[in-house]
């Protein structure tokens, strides 16, 4: 199970309700913070969620309603000592971007905290303890915008029954079939993983889209995900405006949902001018699983066939 939670979901300036982007990611004990607008340290103490373990920063690109939050995060972890070092991925116009925002926080010379910047491509990043992270060409204004896949490991489900069959106990030798190890059963039989797994099912997978300004060329990489979240910054009326900034309406996030097979979509981005109901009408009246998301709202994203649990 993946679990996402967003912190900013406003586009290009704060509202009342909504900070700028930012969500968190989590996997097991690993946390993934995509994205900082401004605030977004304030954003993680309201949210329970805190400064611990994070070290990792994935993002979407350079603009700065998604980067200058940094700036305020590092600050207080130099300050405060809470980790380490931040280690920040994203394109290199991002990093750059991110470079002269290090310079105003702690002035010439290098640093006694450490920020490590990763310039990154489209394609694997990393595979960890049974999630692969992933990254993805996006167009956007700038060169190297890049949108996020997170997918789970297949998994094999446990046959109970013809565990008990076999004789196999409950407790450590059941948890070492599921590691893919053989056991010996008191009765000096040896079980093997393939006599009590069943065939394997696919992980949980989210994709995760920054700013865009064309939905169709995502297809292929978030065909068939369980979660797809992408920017609504626009309606449909001002469609021409949405091409004029580099952006996609809510009717195309959900023609690209509609097309790409995915089993839910969650729309953030949201600009002021619009109403949170106007942006889902008109994006469930094209793809009806569509939810409009909120600043400390958290979904957790489970497989096709397992059902989800909106926290917000």
């Amino acid at each position: 199970m993946i679990e996402i939670v967003f912190l900013g979901t406003s586009a290009s300036a704060p509202s009342v309700r909504r900070g700028l982007a930012s969500a968190m990611v989590m996997y097991k004990e690993h946390r993934f913070l995509v994205d900082c607008g401004e605030g977004t340290q304030r954003q993680l103490l309201r949210s329970g969620l805190g400064f611990k373990r994070l070290n990792t920063v994935l993002l979407t690109h350079g603009h700065l309603d998604h980067i200058l939050g940094l700036a305020g995060l590092i600050s207080t972890f130099a300050r405060w000592e809470a980790i380490d070092s931040v280690d920040v991925y994203g394109g290199e116009w991002a990093l750059e971007r991110v470079r002269a925002l290090m310079q105003v926080v702690f002035g010439p010379g290098e640093p006694e905290f450490r920020v490590g910047l990763h310039s990154i491509s489209p394609g694997q990043l990393w595979e960890l303890d049974g999630l692969r992270v992933s990254a993805f060409p996006v167009r956007h204004r700038g060169p190297g915008c890049l949108g996020y896949l997170f997918e789970e490991a297949p998994k094999r489900p446990f046959l109970v029954d013809l565990a008990e069959q076999l004789g196999v106990p409950r407790g450590p030798e059941r948890a070492a079939l599921v590691r893919g190890e053989s056991i010996t059963t008191q009765d000096g039989r040896l079980v093997t993983p393939e006599q009590v797994l069943g065939p394997a099912r696919p992980g949980a997978r989210l994709a995760y889209v920054g700013d865009t300004g064309n939905a169709r060329e995502l297809l292929p990489y978030v065909a068939g995900v369980d979660l797809l979240v992408t920017e609504a910054t626009y309606l449909s009326v001002e469609r021409d405006l949405a091409r004029r900034f580099g952006h996609i309406t809510a009717a195309d996030a959900a023609e690209l949902a509609k097309a790409a097979g995915v089993r839910q979509l969650c729309l953030t981005h949201i600009s002021r001018r619009y109403t949170e109901s106007e942006v889902l009408e008109e994006a469930a009246s094209v793809f009806p699983n569509t939810i409009v998301a909120k600043d400390f709202d958290s979904l957790q994203v489970f497989p096709g066939g397992e059902e989800g649990e909106s926290l917000g």
